[in-house]
């Protein structure tokens, strides 16, 4: 079972994205050969609040598209659920790179969602070769879910 906490700090109405989100976490955690109960938390915010975000903690005075906070120990397992952490995505930042990148909104967010969800799977892109690997799953859950444009 997976349990999404949502909540939206703006005007963009992303209710028809929980489903989706679900799935990509299903799948992905399939990937990783995690079983069991999840979940983790998903806020929409404004280009001010992910900035406010960035400074405060990670010391980065700019705006960014999504921002994750895995939990700093292993996988917290707390009354048969196992939280993967916090995911903050800037839907200003999303239809600014949709239009730029000519593709569609829902594509934008499925993107920054599942590039958030490996973050909270302690995948990253620090070097080459953590990069190639974290590329190789992204393209394989969005190509999995045919989520193009």
């Amino acid at each position: 079972m997976i349990y999404i906490n949502y909540r939206n700090k703006t005007k963009y109405d992303v209710n028809s994205y929980i489903d989706i989100f679900k799935q990509i976490t299903r799948y992905t955690l399939k990937q990783f050969n995690l079983k069991g109960n999840f979940e983790l938390s998903v806020t929409l915010v404004s280009k001010k609040m992910i900035r406010d975000i960035n400074l405060q903690y990670r010391h980065i005075d700019k705006v960014t598209d999504v921002i994750s906070f895995e939990n700093d120990n292993d996988l917290i397992k707390v009354d048969n659920l196992i939280t993967l952490g916090d995911l903050f995505i800037c839907v200003n930042k999303a239809k600014m790179q949709a239009k730029e990148y000519g593709h569609s909104m829902y594509r934008e967010l499925c993107f920054l969602f599942t590039h958030g969800l490996l973050h909270l799977l302690k995948m990253d892109h620090m070097n080459p070769q953590d990069e190639e690997k974290m590329i190789a799953m992204q393209n394989n859950i969005m190509n999995h879910f045919k989520i193009i444009r």
